[in-house]
């Protein structure tokens, strides 16, 4: 399952919101289910980030969401109000 949050962030608030970021992910990394996260910057729109995850499962990704609410709250100002969650339909890796 993957999940993405879309953020929002003015320039002069990305170096702070990166620090957040990253514990975000650290709190993510410490919940049963994580299997791999990043938080990426557009290279076309320097405004628009993304926290990426992924979870074994939808229950897994929300009980985690639950768990890190007092490091996401300070953010939810900056973050885009569409759904998240996405089940997987077809994976394939690289060569």
């Amino acid at each position: 399952m993957l999940a993405v949050i879309r953020y929002i962030v003015p320039e002069s608030q990305s170096q702070d919101f990166a620090k957040q970021g990253q514990t975000i992910l650290d709190t993510f990394a410490g919940q049963a289910g994580y299997q791999r996260g990043r938080l990426a910057r557009s290279v076309d729109e320097p405004n628009l980030w993304a926290l990426v995850t992924e979870w074994e499962g939808a229950g897994f990704y929300r009980r985690a969401l639950s768990a890190a609410k007092m490091e996401m709250y300070p953010l939810m100002i900056l973050m885009v109000n569409e759904p998240s969650a996405y089940e997987d339909v077809h994976m394939r890796d690289g060569a």
